[in-house]
């Protein structure tokens, strides 16, 4: 069952507790706290050991926009210290730690075939396609997701990365959804992730804190390190849909609540990006002195990057790079 984040369109009431949370939730900066021990295993399938990521471009996309989410996804499986600390690689590596390895020694002990050592997961670029005339139209329906990334043709046990361009719509596109992750193939243990560039369509919901917020409190918006407000707002939307793809491909992996509306690794942590985040402030990040852009991960030659934090299980909290 596909997974999809939720927008949800409510303004903080500072006495209230709230409950609620979602990769678009995070675009409007409505700060949740996770219930505790909530988010769990269900003891169903993972990604693991080296996962192949196919990326199809739906629409157009410069040659500098392409290279921001190639670098990124080769950053996640970069070498240690190919890139100073704090990392894109150190957080993908907190995905393995939070998540993976639990997995491997939750199946270990209940008497699979797992021998209880998770293998680490490695993401493998290994193609990308085309389809700059937009063959399905600019109009798409979320059934037509998984037949659009088939034609990127998934490795087992891969990803099929859909990236739409910003004049593609995608049916609840910033109305209720800044990504979404579902299965391609079960049986050949493959899944997708949809994320679109939202920079002519909504970046106030899916590009924040990079575009002024469309809801809640207001604040200056921060300078993308890429300078291309769409991208960098992308780049997070694809981060948290690639760590919730990874951790709970079918939906009986890792995640809190409803399993058709899932909170999972990244979304369970909507807003925050560094310490002391709050709705409104992304949290304590790291500034580019030349640029003035605001990162908490460096990447692949030379790249700066702004990544969700991931909730950690085992705490009840959302574990940040900075």
């Amino acid at each position: 069952m596909a997974k999809e984040s939720l927008l949800i369109l409510l303004l903080m009431v500072v006495a209230t507790n709230m409950a609620a949370a979602s990769v678009s939730t995070r675009k409007l900066m409505f700060l949740v706290q996770p219930q505790p021990n909530q988010l769990t295993y269900h003891n169903g399938a993972v990604l693991q050991g080296d996962i192949p990521v196919s990326v199809i471009w739906y629409g157009r996309f410069t040659a500098a926009q392409k290279a921001v989410i190639s670098d990124f996804l080769v950053s996640l499986s970069a070498a240690p210290r190919a890139a100073p600390a704090p990392s894109v690689s150190q957080w993908w590596s907190s995905i393995h730690q939070l998540y993976l390895s639990k997995a491997a020694a939750t199946v270990g002990k209940s008497g699979g075939q797992s021998t209880g050592v998770a293998k680490i997961a490695r993401v493998v670029l290994s193609g990308q396609v085309s389809d700059e005339a937009c063959s399905l139209g600019k109009s798409l329906k979320l059934s037509q997701l998984p037949a659009l990334a088939a034609r990127a043709r998934p490795a087992k046990g891969g990803i099929a990365l859909v990236l739409t361009a910003q004049d593609v719509a995608v049916e609840g596109f910033c109305m209720s959804r800044c990504g979404r992750h579902g299965p391609v193939d079960a049986k050949a243990d493959t899944a997708y992730v949809w994320a679109g560039n939202s920079a002519t369509q909504c970046p106030g919901q899916c590009a924040w804190p990079f575009h002024q917020p469309a809801y809640g409190p207001q604040s200056t918006p921060l300078v993308p390190p890429n300078g291309d407000v769409g991208m960098d707002g992308l780049v997070i939307n694809v981060a948290s849909m690639v760590a919730g793809a990874v951790t709970n491909p079918f939906g009986d992996g890792f995640y809190q609540g409803d399993r058709a509306a899932p909170l999972e690794a990244a979304t369970a942590c909507p807003g925050v990006y560094g310490k002391g985040a709050y709705p409104g402030y992304a949290g304590q990040l790291l500034v580019d002195s030349a640029t003035g852009a605001s990162y908490n991960a460096n990447g692949e030659r030379g790249r700066k990057y702004l990544l969700p934090a991931l909730f950690d299980p085992a705490t009840s909290a959302c574990s940040t790079l900075v």
